[in-house]
């Protein structure tokens, strides 16, 4: 498993509320990239190297893959509009958070166990639909090999 000053690649973070990816490329080195909200594709952040390894805390965080899928998602379902199936999903996830909004309540069980499977889902199309456009940044893989929310992880 490839490392960058003693972090395992792939790392996953939120730097000041965007998902930031580190990963290994195929020539031993590594890259970085950052959510595009106005897109939702990635965008290259090799300039936020240095800050998201040496600057955990305060605004920086380290997430699990799955933490980083549903944070992706959540942005892409609140930022982006379309057609399609994908944004079909985006909708169902926004008309169970209103209702739970307008209850003035947290999601139930359920819906929290939906609104989850239903992001996993959309991220993996969303990256697939990426990947076939040409985005070297994208890669549904993430979700198969996400692993369970860290105790204190926000979501």
């Amino acid at each position: 498993m490839a490392t960058v000053d003693g972090v395992e690649l792939p790392a996953y973070f939120e730097h000041y509320d965007t998902p930031v990816k580190l990963v290994a490329t195929p020539d031993g080195g590594y890259a970085a990239w950052k959510l595009d909200r106005s897109t939702g594709g990635w965008r290259p952040a090799d300039d936020l190297v240095d800050d998201v390894i040496g600057g955990i805390g305060g605004e920086i965080y380290v997430r699990s893959a799955d933490a980083f899928v549903q944070h992706v998602e959540q942005l892409r379902g609140r930022h982006l509009r379309g057609e399609g199936e994908i944004f079909a999903l985006y909708d169902r996830v926004r008309a169970i958070n209103e209702q739970a909004l307008a209850e003035k309540r947290n999601y139930t069980a359920d819906e929290a166990a939906l609104v989850n499977g239903i992001r996993r889902r959309t991220f993996v199309m969303f990256e697939e639909q990426l990947q076939r456009a040409g985005d070297p940044g994208a890669d549904p893989s993430i979700v198969d090999g996400s692993s369970p929310k860290l105790d204190g992880e926000r979501q």
